[in-house]
C-alpha cells in the first residue's frame, strides 16, 4: 500500500509557512521592517507601489549581510538571532524564527543587494523560493529588498485581500506602529511616488506623534511615566478630550515590539476611567521595558501577542501611573470655535510644550481690573416656574459635600464666578482666565458620583432599618443565581433575607440611599448582579456609584439661584476629578478672554 503520511517538500511546507507569515503585503512590510530594526539601522525608506501588490522596497542603512550568509538567509528557520534554547527565552531582537526571508520569496520575486560595507556586497534574486541569480554588487552598507508579484503563484490568496485603500492602511498601521515604538530610526514611506510618512529619527516620541496623528494631537499628550522592581514605563497620553471610537489608537510597546494583549487595554482604560464618553477609547502610546525572561514572544504566528508572567503587577502599575497623572493636569477642554482658530497657527508653531500640571503652572497674577461680579440672582422667564425656596439645590443635600479643597485641587480647577445659567442647563462663568460654561447636571453627577463611590466601602457603619421592608420577587434562574451574589451585594449595602417562593425581603439599606428611589435603585443593584455573574466587587461598587449619582440630580431645565450656582461651582472644584461626569461626558468647557477677544477681532 502507498505511504499515506509523507514528508512535505521545503516548497510547498515554506507556502504553508507563508500563510502564517505574510497574510497580505502589511505582513511583508512589517517582516522586512523588522530585520531592518534588528539590522542597527538608523534610516529606513519603505517604497511602495500599489497597495505593495506590485512592489514593496525596503532601503535599510543597517550592518548588512556578509556575502557567504546571503544563500543561507533564505533557507527555512536559518537566523542569526538564536543560538539555542536559552536564546529563545531571552529574545532581544524582533524577529528569531527565521521564517520571514524564506516565506516571502516563496510567494514573490525577490531581489535582495546587500553589503556590510567592507568588500563588494551581494546580490541575490529568487523566484517562488528558488535562486535564480547569486553575484557581487555595490558596496554600500546596507540592505535593499525589492518583493515583486506578490502572491504570483498562489492566486487564491489574493481574493481575500481588501481594496487597495485598506491595504495601503494596513501598512501605514504597521509602519505608524514601529515608529511609534523606534523613535531613534528614520522611517520614510512613499506610495507611488507620493510621500506619505517621514520621521526624523532624533529619538523624540512627542515629534513622532505630531508626524502621524498631527501637531494639534501632539501638544494634547501629556508625558507618562512609572518604574517598579520589574517594569520602566514611559510614554505620552493624550488628554481625554481627545478621543476615538475604537482601540486602535492604544499602542503598547514592549522591549520595542508593538504588541496587542486584552490586559493591558483594560488597565489603561482603567486609567481614564470616568473621564471618557462611554464607548471612546484614548490616544497613547506606552513603551514597557521588562526583562525578557518574563515575557514570551513566541505564542503568536505573527509575534503580536506575548505571555506575560507578571501582567497583574504590570496592569495595576500602568492604571495607577495615568490616575496619578491625570489628577496633576487641568483637564477643561477648548470650545471647538477656539480649537479652529488654533489649528493654522499650531501648523506653523512645531514647539511641543506639555500639558501643564499644577506643579508647572506659572503664577500670573490676576489683572487688576477684574474683580467678582456683583450680579444679582438670575431671574428666569416669567411663564416658567421657578423652583421654591425649600427646593433648592443643597438645602436637603449639604452632606454631598465633599471636604474642603486641598491645594492641588484649587489648582487644578480655578475658582469661577457664575453670571448667569443658559436654557436652565447650563451654568455661565467667568474669572480673569475667560469664560465657563458648565453643565449643571453632570457637574452635580461628578459630586454625587464621589461621594457615593466613598460611602459605599462604609455599608456597615450607616444603616437604616426600614419601617415597612421591601419585598423582591424573581424568577426561578433570577432566585437561584442571587444565592450565589449576596455576599456580594452586601458589600454594596443590599442585604438579602429569603422571604418565600423566589422572594428576598430587604430590610435595611444604607441610610444614603437617595430618597424615595430606595427600592427602585435596590432593584437595579440586583439586576447588575444578576445578568454580571462574574463582577468583581470592585465593580460593583464603581457601578453602583454611577448608578446612584445619576439619581437626583439636577436636570436640564432646572433653574437654580444664584448661590445654588456659586455653591455647586466651589463643590465641584473640591472633587478629586472636577472635569467630567462618571460617564465620562465633560462638564466644563473654557473659552479663554484672549480666544474671545481673537473671534471679535478685537486682537488679530
Amino acid at each position: 500500500m502507498p505511504h499515506k503520511i509523507i514528508e512535505l517538500t521545503d516548497a510547498l511546507s515554506n507556502k504553508i509557512a507563508a500563510g502564517e507569515v505574510v497574510e497580505r503585503p502589511s505582513s511583508v512590510v512589517k517582516e522586512l521592517l523588522e530585520n531592518a530594526i534588528d539590522a542597527d539601522s538608523t534610516v529606513i525608506d519603505i517604497l511602495i507601489e500599489e497597495a505593495g501588490l506590485n512592489k514593496i522596497t525596503v532601503i535599510d542603512n543597517g550592518i548588512g549581510i556578509n556575502p557567504e550568509d546571503v544563500p543561507t538567509a533564505f533557507l527555512r528557520h536559518a537566523t542569526s538571532k538564536i543560538k539555542n534554547e536559552h536564546d529563545l527565552f531571552h529574545v532581544h531582537t524582533l524577529g528569531f524564527r527565521g521564517e520571514a526571508l524564506p516565506s516571502i520569496a516563496s510567494v514573490s520575486h525577490l531581489e535582495m543587494t546587500t553589503s556590510t560595507g567592507e568588500g563588494p556586497g551581494t546580490k541575490i534574486i529568487l523566484e517562488g523560493g528558488k535562486q535564480k541569480e547569486l553575484q557581487s554588487s555595490t558596496s554600500r552598507k546596507g540592505t535593499q529588498i525589492e518583493v515583486s508579484q506578490l502572491f504570483f503563484n498562489t492566486p487564491a490568496r489574493l481574493k481575500y485581500l481588501k481594496s487597495l485603500p485598506t491595504e495601503l492602511g494596513n501598512i501605514t498601521d504597521i509602519i505608524n506602529r514601529l515608529a511609534l515604538a523606534h523613535p531613534d530610526i528614520s522611517f520614510r514611506l512613499s506610495h507611488n511616488g507620493k510621500a506619505i510618512l517621514s520621521t526624523n529619527g532624533n529619538g523624540d516620541l512627542r515629534q513622532v506623534i505630531a508626524a502621524i496623528y498631527g501637531v494639534s494631537i501632539a501638544k494634547k499628550a501629556a508625558s507618562v511615566h512609572a518604574r517598579s522592581l520589574d517594569f520602566t514605563i514611559s510614554g505620552y497620553a493624550v488628554l481625554p478630550e481627545i478621543n476615538r471610537s475604537n482601540r486602535n489608537y492604544i499602542s503598547t510597546i514592549i522591549n520595542g515590539r508593538y504588541i496587542k494583549n486584552f490586559a493591558l487595554v483594560k488597565a489603561i482604560q482603567e486609567g481614564y476611567h470616568t473621564l471618557l464618553p462611554i464607548g471612546r477609547f484614548p490616544i497613547i502610546i506606552l513603551q514597557i521595558e521588562m526583562d525578557p525572561t518574563i515575557v514570551d514572544v513566541n505564542v503568536h504566528p505573527a509575534k503580536l501577542e506575548v505571555r506575560l508572567s507578571k501582567e497583574k503587577e504590570l496592569s495595576a502599575l500602568i492604571t495607577d501611573m495615568l490616575k496619578k497623572a491625570f489628577h496633576k493636569l487641568q483637564l477643561i477642554p477648548e470650545g471647538e470655535i477656539s480649537k479652529k482658530q488654533k489649528q493654522d497657527s499650531e501648523q506653523l508653531n512645531m514647539n511641543f510644550d506639555p500639558p501643564k500640571n499644577v506643579e508647572q503652572q506659572d503664577e500670573k497674577p490676576a489683572p487688576v481690573l477684574f474683580q467678582k461680579p456683583n450680579i444679582p440672582d438670575f431671574v428666569p422667564d416669567p411663564d416658567v416656574p421657578v423652583i421654591k425656596e425649600q427646593e433648592t439645590l443643597y438645602q436637603s443635600e449639604e452632606t454631598l459635600e465633599p471636604a474642603p479643597a486641598t491645594k492641588e485641587q484649587v489648582n487644578r480647577m480655578p475658582k469661577m464666578y457664575p453670571i448667569g445659567q443658559m436654557h436652565a442647563t447650563y451654568i455661565l462663568a467667568q474669572n480673569e482666565n475667560g469664560l465657563y460654561i458648565i453643565d449643571q447636571h453632570a457637574a452635580q453627577e461628578r459630586i454625587k458620583y464621589e461621594f457615593f463611590r466613598e460611602k459605599i466601602g462604609e455599608v456597615a457603619r450607616e444603616l437604616q432599618e426600614l419601617l415597612v421592608p421591601i419585598v423582591l420577587e424573581f424568577s426561578n434562574d433570577e432566585y437561584i443565581r442571587l444565592a450565589e451574589q449576596k455576599a456580594k451585594l452586601e458589600e454594596v449595602g443590599v442585604f438579602l433575607e429569603d422571604f418565600g417562593q423566589n422572594s428576598y425581603i430587604i430590610r435595611s439599606h444604607p441610610t444614603w440611599f437617595p430618597k424615595g428611589e430606595e427600592e427602585e435603585m435596590l432593584r437595579d443593584i440586583i439586576d447588575e448582579a444578576i445578568h454580571s455573574p462574574n463582577i468583581s466587587i470592585h465593580k460593583l461598587r464603581e457601578d453602583t456609584a454611577i448608578m446612584m449619582s445619576c439619581k437626583k440630580s439636577i436636570k436640564a431645565n432646572h433653574y437654580l439661584t444664584n448661590k445654588d450656582m456659586e455653591v455647586l461651582l466651589d463643590t465641584l472644584r473640591a472633587a478629586s476629578d472636577p472635569f467630567t461626569c462618571p460617564h465620562g461626558r465633560p462638564v466644563i468647557i473654557q473659552y479663554t478672554t484672549y480666544e474671545l477677544e481673537k473671534m471679535f477681532k478685537r486682537v488679530m
